[in-house]
């Protein structure tokens, strides 16, 4: 093989890119979730002392004319 000037592509089997593999199944959906309720917890719903303080909402003050 006589040898060129300049750059070549090699050409032999281990520099080819490999045929492309089979990609894997997408993945499937999750079941839905029933739409049974579930029960209200036996000690019911914690409710601290403060909590209408922490979200209630200051009155508004009227804008300077």
């Amino acid at each position: 093989m006589a040898e060129e000037e300049g750059c070549t592509t090699p050409k032999h089997e281990e520099y080819r890119i490999p045929p492309p593999s089979i990609c894997p199944p997408p993945p499937k959906k999750k079941k839905p979730a029933s739409g049974k309720m579930r029960d209200a917890p036996k000690n019911g719903y914690f409710q601290p002392p403060d909590l209408d303080a922490l979200f209630s909402v200051p009155p508004r003050r009227e804008a300077c004319a």
